[in-house]
């Protein structure tokens, strides 16, 4: 027995000692993150420009699931042991973060819509609010991905055909009249997979496109440019597997099924507007290309967000060598070119460019640093420029362009970087030039937009979640461990001549042999906990970024698995027991199991108290302090006077938390303002009844104190709040690691000291 002790401290400083390993590496690690955050506030990187990720840390469990899924890098990271958006601006949109998601605690989001001005007002069928029969699809609508546009383009499709199926028919013509039952405006994704869809559902359908071929944004995309798209179905054609395309293969695939399907795509048409006409007759809506006149009784508006190339507004920005796209880098080679901008198009010309030879590349940006930067375009770019091949004039703005040369304007003045007392003076550069390529974005065609009866109201935007609401499988898990407990203590009630007996006399019992832990009832309970446990375990290794891949499953699956075989070997290892606890290793390792299930359910707790759905730390904390503010404006209303009290009250409770730096103070302190809290709400109460205040007014502020109390504690003691959960949640895996070694030791000493044989218990029953 000595050598078991002796192997089982062993075992036990060795976990001791690799979950120190493993802290360390965890700090270390948020040190990181927290710093890259810092980093992306600095340069305005946190701050995505349509979607970007929004994270519950109520539900997130910081298995960095999404980290790992997000095919952009630097968009999340792991902080205090959760997830939190460091370089917002990177996202594009691909939604693998919150398929990835166990919890469901990830999803993407367009961010405060209530301050929002740049964004259609639309239905759930992207209808526009208030104008019917005008729908928006692809990018417009705030959503860029190429497989959002190509869902929106059909949904569109869908839409007018079930409501003209109601109305006027589908593809029937009047007598003499050339209206069409819909007009696409747009030949990009979302625009040719409404024509599909429409042509499959027989709709009489017209697109119209200024540009010269099909495509839209990405035929104007660079030769060869790699294409994400993700799995998706295109009306009339099936499934698109393969993750990437190029440029051409996409245009070539469009090209080809317009031609086989004989959609009507107007090229070189440009559109001037969308008029509404009035609803007396079948056409609702007369689109106006140039003298071509198109009337229709839906319209669908898939247009980009780029509209027309921003100019710079600068002498000589009319010259022919200005162009305002790249095309064909390998058509350039011994020039002086000059980028300007500084986004993903900018910086990817830049680099084909420099890669051609003779060529001298010049690239312009008015900020000081680059910001929305593609983690992989950032890290070409600032190697060219470290190796020579590309030379940035940062914090600089294009002042003139003649024939042979372009002068170049420092954004910033010179004294900015000069010792205290020099006078700032602007400083000019002249270079020498051939060829200008203005990235500078495009003016959106939101005037069209408004005049065909597009709102962009804030207050009539709903909350658009690029992510179907889905259960996280966590009330299944609950209630089968409820069934599991009934059963339990039926067990218990039924056998309670046994149970109900002292261990000492329980071997008199005629049900010893049945029910002790080596017994038949006992032991199946046994090696079921210990099955379950294993499995338990197992979750582990699924979350584990090397050996999950080898496991099947979702991980959300394996989350609610977690849940469920935890509480249940807990159950069964208290009915292996006999409902009793021995000073022994099961003994120990019941205990150790029922700790691990008990920190498990306190960890959920310190959950409430995390702030949620933050977009990165310090967005976090403001946005704390407006819901702050807000509740502010509340105190009085309907309050009958006692609005006043009641935050004098809050303030002073928030002032009183002492949340301390140390673990065990953290969590004295948390508790003891929660146990301040509700003894002093009580006293509230009493008060405002003795004062004649209706019921209803006093659970009203009782509500808005206990909120206003959270979101106030969250805001003063935000980091010690974190800190806190993250080492809760590592102190439960250690735990559960600790639980493990003790099993183990139960097992081996139950095989060979506890009279159990397995084998010839199988054979015959235990010895």
């Amino acid at each position: 027995m000595d050598h078991l002790l002796l192997i089982l401290a062993a075992l036990v400083t060795g976990l001791v000692i690799a979950a120190l390993l493993r802290r360390r590496a965890e700090v270390r690690a948020h040190e990181r993150s927290l710093s890259e955050r810092s980093r992306a506030v600095e340069r305005g990187s946190h701050r995505a420009r349509l979607q970007h990720p929004s994270v519950d840390l109520a539900n997130c469990i910081g298995c960095g699931a999404c980290v790992r899924a997000c095919p952009e890098d630097g968009v999340l990271q792991l902080a205090y042991g959760q997830a939190v958006v460091v370089h917002g601006a990177r996202c594009v949109g691909h939604g693998l973060c919150a398929d990835a998601c166990p919890t469901s605690a990830i999803a993407l989001t367009l961010g405060d819509l209530s301050s929002r001005s740049d964004l259609p007002a639309v239905d759930q069928h992207n209808e526009a609010i208030g104008a019917p029969g005008l729908f928006l699809a692809g990018e417009i609508t705030g959503f860029a991905l190429v497989r959002t546009a190509v869902a929106h383009g059909a949904m569109v499709a869908r839409a007018v055909h079930e409501r003209l199926q109601g109305g006027d028919g589908v593809g029937e013509d009047e007598a003499g009249d050339d209206v069409v039952d819909l007009v696409v405006v747009g030949a990009g994704p979302a625009g040719l997979a409404c024509l599909l869809a429409a042509k499959e559902l027989g709709l009489r359908a017209i697109g119209l496109d200024q540009a010269e071929e099909l495509g839209g944004t990405v035929a104007a995309y660079p030769r060869k440019k790699l294409v994400m798209t993700q799995p998706m179905e295109l009306p009339l054609h099936g499934r698109l597997g393969r993750l990437e395309y190029t440029k051409e293969q996409l245009v070539e695939l469009w090209q080809e099924l317009a031609a086989r399907h004989q959609l009507d795509v107007r090229l070189q048409t440009t559109v001037d507007r969308v008029d509404p006409l009035p609803p007396t007759g079948a056409a609702r809506f007369e689109v106006v290309a140039g003298d071509r006149r198109f009337r229709a009784r839906c319209v669908c508006l898939s247009v980009g967000r780029r509209g027309t190339p921003r100019r710079l507004g600068v002498p000589g920005e009319d010259l022919d060598k200005v162009a305002y796209s790249l095309l064909d880098a390998q058509g350039y080679r011994d020039r002086r070119v000059l980028v300007v901008g500084g986004g993903d198009s900018a910086v990817e010309a830049a680099l084909a460019l420099a890669e051609q030879p003779g060529n001298e590349v010049v690239l312009s940006y008015r900020r000081e640093h680059f910001s929305r930067l593609k983690a992989k375009n950032e890290q070409r770019i600032l190697a060219a420029i470290d190796d020579g091949l590309v030379t940035a004039r940062l914090g600089t703005v294009v002042d003139e362009i003649t024939a042979d040369a372009v002068v170049l304007r420092e954004q910033r003045p010179a004294a900015a970087r000069a010792p205290a007392g020099d006078v700032a003076t602007v400083a000019t550069e002249r270079l020498g030039n051939d060829d200008v390529f203005v990235f500078a974005g495009g003016t959106p065609p939101f005037p069209m937009l408004e005049s065909a009866g597009v709102s962009f109201d804030a207050s009539l935007l709903r909350d658009r979640d690029a992510r179907d609401e889905r259960g996280n499988g966590l009330l299944v898990a609950l209630s089968c461990t409820l069934a599991g407990m009934l059963a339990l203590l039926a067990v218990r009630l039924w056998f309670d001549g046994y149970y109900g007996l002292a261990v000492a006399w329980r071997p008199s019992s005629a049900l010893h042999a049945l029910l002790r832990p080596q017994g038949v009832l006992g032991l199946c309970a046994g090696v079921a906990a210990v099955l379950l446990f294993a499995t338990n375990l197992s979750y582990l290794v699924r979350r584990s970024p090397w050996l999950g891949r080898w496991l099947p499953g979702s991980l959300r699956a394996w989350m609610n698995a977690h849940v469920a075989t935890g509480l249940g070997a807990a159950l069964l290892a208290v009915l292996h027991s006999a409902f009793s606890v021995r000073d022994s290793a099961g003994g120990h390792a019941l205990l150790a199991m029922l700790v691990v299930v008990a920190a498990g359910v306190v960890g959920r707790w310190f959950y409430a108290f995390v702030p949620r759905a933050q977009n990165g730390r310090q967005a976090r904390i403001e946005e704390l302090a407006q819901q702050v503010a807000a509740i502010a404006t509340e105190w009085d209303r309907d309050g009958r006077g006692i609005g006043d009290d009641a935050r004098r009250l809050v303030e002073e409770l928030v002032d009183e938390a002492d949340i301390g730096q140390s673990f065990p103070r953290r969590i004295v302190g948390l508790i003891r303002s929660q146990w301040r809290l509700r003894r002093s709400l009580d006293a509230f109460a009493v008060d405002a009844r003795r004062r004649g205040v209706p019921a209803r007014d006093i659970a009203r502020m009782v509500r808005l104190s206990k909120r206003s109390f959270r979101l106030a504690l969250q805001l003063a003691h935000y980091d010690d709040l974190r800190a806190l959960l993250s080492t809760w949640r590592w102190m439960h895996r250690w735990l559960a690691l600790l639980l493990a070694a003790l099993l183990v030791a139960h097992v081996v000493s139950a095989v060979r000291y506890g009279g159990v044989d397995p084998a010839s218990w199988f054979a015959g029953g235990p010895r």
